[in-house]
Parts: C-alpha cells; sequence; structure tokens
C-alpha cells in the first residue's frame, strides 16, 4: 500500500532529538528523508546514550530511537563542493529541517532566503531552544534546561523535595510534534496555492504551550500551585488523585467518588471528606490514611475491585512491564528491525494507524553517510565527480 508522504523530500539538517524524531515520524510516513551529517563522525545522538548501554555493543540506543527510515548523506558542509550537493538538492527537495542554534545556516549559505532562490516552493523549518532572537537567544536550548524554566519542574514531585524533572525528554519530544504539525499544514496550504513558507517552533514555547491549563488556571487565579507534601498527582487536584503503596507494589487511583473508594477500602470514615474542598484542602491526611488501607493488599486484589465498580484506577508499570503488557501486545505497540552491527533492535512501533496509507519501518537508522553515492547519482551526479568527492574529503 502506499504511504501518506510518500514522494515527499526532506532535507534534514536536523541533530540530537527534536528535529530527528520530528524527521522520523515524517520518514514513517513514507517521506524520502535525507540526512545530512557531518562527515566522519556524523550526529552527535550517535554518541549519547543511558546507562552506558549500546544496542548490539556498538550503537547508541537513543541515536537508533529517532533515526530509522531515513538516508545518510555525511558532508563536511564547509566545502565549496558540498555547498553545491546541498543547493542540488534544495532543486528537488519539498521540506527543510534545521535545529542549530540561529544564524548556523544562513552562515554556511543554506538559510531559508538562500534556498528559497533556488526553490521558492521549499517548506523550511528552524527548530531552536529559545526561539530567533530575544534574550535567550544564546543560552543553549536543552530539554532538562527547558523542563527548569517553563515551570514543569516546580510543579512535579512532593513539597520537600526540590523541583523535579520528568524521566523523558517531553520537552524535545513535543517540540518534534510541534514540528510536524507545522510541516504538515505547510504541505496543505502549498497544494494548494503552490507558495511554501517558513517555520520557526522553539521549545520553551513548546512546554509552555503543554502546561495550557495549568497556566489558564495560574494566571487567572494570580496563584502558584502549591505541591502536597504526600503523592498526589497533581498539585491543582485533591485526593485520591495519586500512586499508593500495595503490599507487592503500587497502584494508582485517579479521580473517584470517595463514597465508591470508602467502600472498597472498607473504611467508612472516608466518607467524612466527601466534599470538593475538604478532598484539597486535607489532600495529605487523606493521601496517607488511604494508603493505609492499599498497603494491606496486592496491586491485582485493588485493580480487580475498583475495577468491578467501573472506578478509575491501573496498575503502575516498569518498561520491562509494558512491553508484556496485553493491552500493548494487542495494540502492536513494540516491533523490531534489523541492524547492520547492532543485529535485532526493539523498538517502539507506530502510534497512529491510516486504513489506506499505513506507516512502516523500512530503513534501520543509517550508518554515517551510508547513503553518499546513492544520493548524489539520484542528483545527476557522474561516478567520476562523486569519486573526486572522494579524494577531497567532501564526503
Amino acid at each position: 500500500m502506499k504511504r501518506a508522504l510518500e514522494g515527499v523530500r526532506v532535507l534534514d539538517f536536523s541533530h540530537l532529538l527534536q528535529g530527528p524524531y520530528a524527521t522520523q515520524m515524517l520518514g514513517d510516513l513514507g517521506a524520502d528523508i535525507i540526512k545530512i551529517e557531518r562527515r566522519g563522525t556524523g550526529d552527535d545522538y550517535r554518541y549519547w546514550t543511558f546507562q552506558n548501554f549500546r544496542v548490539g555493543g556498538t550503537e547508541s540506543p537513543c541515536y537508533l530511537a529517532f533515526n530509522r527510515n531515513k538516508r545518510s548523506l555525511a558532508l563536511d558542509l564547509k566545502k565549496a563542493e558540498a555547498k553545491e550537493i546541498i543547493y542540488r538538492l534544495a532543486e528537488t527537495s519539498d521540506i527543510v529541517v534545521e535545529n542549530f542554534r540561529p544564524g548556523v545556516m544562513k552562515k554556511l549559505g543554506f538559510g531559508y532566503e538562500d534556498l528559497k532562490k533556488i526553490n521558492p516552493k521549499i517548506i523550511y523549518c528552524s527548530a531552536t531552544g529559545y526561539g530567533q532572537d530575544g534574550p535567550y537567544v544564546t543560552r543553549p536550548g536543552q530539554d532538562l534546561l527547558i523542563q527548569s524554566l517553563s515551570g514543569i519542574a516546580s510543579i512535579t514531585g512532593r513539597r520537600n523535595d526540590p523541583p523535579t524533572p520528568l524521566g523523558t525528554g517531553l520537552a524535545d519530544q513535543l517540540g518534534a510534534h510541534h514540528i510536524v504539525y507545522g510541516l504538515l499544514a505547510a504541505l496543505y496550504y502549498r497544494e494548494k496555492t503552490g507558495i511554501g513558507q517558513k517555520i520557526e517552533v522553539n521549545l520553551f514555547h513548546c512546554l509552555i504551550a503543554h502546561q495550557l491549563q495549568e497556566f489558564v488556571t495560574v494566571l487567572n487565579a494570580g496563584r502558584n500551585f502549591e505541591r502536597p507534601a504526600s503523592g498526589i498527582g497533581h498539585p491543582g487536584i485533591g485526593a485520591p488523585f495519586g500512586i499508593y503503596k500495595t503490599s507487592d507494589g503500587y497502584v494508582c487511583i485517579s479521580v473517584n467518588p470517595i463514597k465508591k473508594l470508602a467502600e472498597v477500602l472498607e473504611d467508612e470514615g472516608l466518607v467524612e471528606f466527601d466534599d470538593p474542598q475538604v478532598l484539597f484542602d486535607k489532600r495529605d491526611e487523606l493521601f496517607y490514611r488511604i494508603e493505609s488501607s492499599t498497603v494491606k493488599k496486592p496491586t491485582a486484589y485493588w485493580v480487580e475491585k475498583m475495577l468491578e465498580r467501573d472506578m478509575w484506577c491501573s496498575e503502575v508499570k516498569t518498561h520491562l512491564e509494558v512491553e508484556q503488557d496485553p493491552q500493548a501486545r494487542h495494540l502492536q505497540a513494540f516491533t523490531t528491525f534489523r541492524h547492520p552491527t547492532a543485529g535485532e533492535v526493539k523498538t517502539v512501533n507506530i502510534a497512529v494507524k491510516f486504513s489506506e496509507t499505513p506507516g512502516g519501518i523500512d530503513r534501520h537508522p543509517p550508518m554515517v553517510g551510508e547513503h553518499n553515492e546513492e544520493i548524489l547519482r539520484e542528483i545527476g551526479f557522474l561516478p567520476e565527480e562523486i569519486e573526486s568527492f572522494k579524494q577531497n574529503n567532501v564526503i
């Protein structure tokens, strides 16, 4: 079956996480992603890893996570010949994505205005930490920094703990989704009008945007959230919203009528808290009272009892447990691909389902410059010219 973005070519200068995740999503939908990498060493994310672990003993799991369905063209972008190659690629590309610091692409001769002269219909996305200008423009724009600056760390964790970052690079990943929806909107507009455009996305604003209900509450109330001392799951919500110890793990209890919870826990005294303001004001007291009951039985017991009453609850699972989760298996949420050095790699499958144009994993994350000759031949370079590029350390 065809892919939704088949025939769309993306010139991908991005590196690390935000940009590569965005272009991977486009590649999953059939776009031809040409990943422009630094000659020799490639994307810096090839050297970033967690737990000092490498898949197959050689490959960064972080790089493998965000670079499938791409081809790698490794260039020395400071060479005049590299500029000729990029300009020729721009002639046949629909989209350009870059996440260098502001001004870098323009200095190299690959800014929006440069490439627009070559291809007036080009759609050009610049992704940054804080935007193209302003007081933070020279600051490093990394995920943990953005979590700290945007307020999300200040509302996560318990009252007496320091502000707490999330256990995943949320700012980068949400930034990637903003890139994709911006590019798809621009493609649709160009389809109707023939006009390309420049798109700007920055991590700071994206993570602010994804705290929408929190900001609407705080800005209009004129006061910040106060984190609870207990494990309540959100600083603006009262009990029982949180995660509770059981005899063999934890159970998540979301928004539920306190009367139902009193029945399940066999604690009739809980009904005394059955008032919205009391549930908020005494949320810490109520949390520990609920936990004094949940800790007496295993997680499966509480989940079964609560689901029987149509209550909002769930187990709390580790990543390895999620892989075996029956719903995750039903959804085929995980899959594998073969890599030339890492072997069989387990990964997360494409989350969006299409009836007519399903996505797929057709290419492993490329080795540095793996597709140099293939791409250069496609845009008209002769074998002797390609050999000259090799000899002159252009590729």
